[in-house]
């Protein structure tokens, strides 16, 4: 019986490896695309207003015989035309400010109160009434300001300016209705409430449960597992939510023009009446003015499209020279 040996198969040759890419689906492709669309569709739109301003306010500032940043009147149908941004700009950056010191402390204090010390029954009615207030609009605040806020503020600004007039900030040396700067940024801070309020609070409700429990057991404080817990997590979020609420105040339009007095007069006593904001001149003036009045005013206009990157670009760097800011560890 004849003897049969085994034969040999050689083994099959590996099958060929997909590099990532493409073994990538269709729908990761897709949704690439429509991201990088997007992202470049967004410096596209940046870019052509930034183009538009430009062109339209070099028109205007060819003819001003005025310095257009040092210059207090606003003129441009004058012969010749002279305007300026001096007081625009100490109004609008004086109003936000104001509104920013008042806003904050409180916007975090209700944001650590409805996500670590309210009762889940009263937190969630309240985390909706204060959303809520995000959805009303600039002129009904507006109206509200000139109806109800300025009238209460009478007696308020009086006694600031009893007590803190030495301060030179808080003495009234006009008489008038409370039609000032302090007067709109304490209206901003109402508006930019909600916004800063419920940024902070998302953020806070994402700070890991371990690092709490485990001050806690510790032995830490309720406050201190917030200030050594809650906080640091949070920082970055609480800067970006109040860059979001500074850009709201630095352009926001009808309330201001409802409340305001205007006048291009630059002081350092708040509680006087009058002063400008670049939104608020805009919108007082844009219908009455002609061509050339319209270049001027696309010209101030220009000059709050750049704050309002330079302020965004500040709040950047100040996260990312911090990497405990920035959200990279947590």
């Amino acid at each position: 019986m004849a003897s049969t040996t085994p034969v040999d198969i050689p083994p099959a040759p590996p099958a060929p490896r997909q590099s990532p890419k493409s073994a990538g689906r269709a729908g990761d492709k897709v949704f690439l695309g429509l991201s990088r669309g997007s992202g470049i569709l967004l410096l596209v739109i940046m870019a052509s207003i930034a183009v538009f301003l430009s062109y339209r306010a070099a028109l205007a500032l060819a003819d001003n015989e005025g310095n257009f940043f040092t210059t207090f009147d606003w003129n441009p149908a004058g012969d010749p035309p002279v305007f300026g941004i001096a007081v625009l700009l100490f109004g609008t950056v004086i109003s936000s400010i104001i509104a920013m010191a008042i806003a904050v402390p409180i916007a975090v204090g209700i944001a650590l109160f409805i996500s670590h010390y309210a009762p889940r029954r009263l937190a969630s009615p309240l985390a909706y009434v204060v959303d809520l207030l995000a959805a009303v609009p600039s002129i009904i605040y507006g109206i509200w300001g000139a109806l109800v806020l300025v009238p209460y503020l009478e007696g308020l600004n009086l006694w600031l300016d009893q007590f803190f007039g030495w301060t030179y900030l808080f003495e009234k040396t006009e008489v008038g209705v409370a039609r000032s700067l302090f007067t709109v940024g304490i209206l901003l801070a109402i508006m930019i409430l909600p916004i800063v309020t419920s940024v902070s609070r998302e953020v806070f409700l994402q700070v890991p449960k371990m690092n709490e429990e485990a001050a806690l057991a510790l032995g830490a404080t309720r406050w201190e597992v917030i200030r050594l817990s809650v906080l640091p997590f949070g920082r970055s979020g609480v800067i970006s939510a109040s860059m979001l609420g500074l850009g709201r105040a630095l352009g926001e339009t009808m309330a201001v023009a409802t409340v305001l007095s205007p006048s291009f007069l630059i002081s350092f006593h708040v509680l006087n009446p009058g002063g400008g904001t670049f939104a608020q001149n805009i919108a007082a003036k844009f219908d009455e003015a002609d061509q050339f009045g319209r270049d001027a005013l696309i010209a101030s206009g220009l000059v709050l499209f750049v704050l309002t990157l330079l302020v965004n670009g500040a709040a950047r760097l100040i996260i990312a020279r911090r990497k405990e800011y920035s959200g990279a560890n947590a």
